[in-house]
């Protein structure tokens, strides 16, 4: 006798995605109220080009103002007069407001130069140099009872300080 094998057949599952679909419209606008968009700042620099070397210099150098972070002050200088402000820490910290003030100053006597130089020694912390470009760029001014943002000195580079 020979054996036969019976295989049953299984009916068609049909697949019940239901409460699937139930949970996706309740965790969706969840995960996106919770979410955290995270705020990124660009700022564009003027980096010396590679071969910044071979350009030729012209006769007379454009005006050229710098802010050189050290490890115990701020000098403020500028490519023909030399040293502007030399700027004492506050305590173990940069004295920043006073270098924005300082910056007031110089913008009022050359209102259409917009560009900077900022130089930092190698230990410089991220943070200084961020706070010095920052207090670089623009200050709070109050016009007509609305506080805006007034334009210092926008266009910024960086470089290494000479030691």
């Amino acid at each position: 006798m020979s054996k036969r094998v019976y295989r049953r057949k299984h009916p068609a599952v049909e697949l019940n995605i239901t409460a699937f679909m139930n949970l996706m419209v309740v965790l969706v606008p969840f995960l996106l109220m919770t979410a955290v968009f995270s705020h990124i700042t660009i700022l564009d620099l003027n980096l010396p080009p590679p071969d910044a070397n071979k350009v030729k210099q012209p006769k007379q150098p454009p005006y050229e103002l710098r802010v050189t972070i050290r490890k115990n002050m701020l000098v403020l200088s500028d490519n023909r007069l030399g040293m502007i402000k030399r700027i004492p820490n506050k305590g173990k910290e940069h004295n920043f407001a006073q270098l924005k003030e300082t910056l007031k100053q110089v913008k009022a006597r050359i209102p259409d130069h917009t560009n900077i130089t900022i130089l930092a020694e190698q230990q410089t912390r991220y943070d200084d140099l961020i706070s010095a470009m920052d207090s670089s760029r623009s200050y709070r001014a109050q016009v007509d009872g609305e506080w805006v943002f007034a334009e210092l000195f926008p266009d910024i580079s960086i470089g290494d300080a000479a030691k």
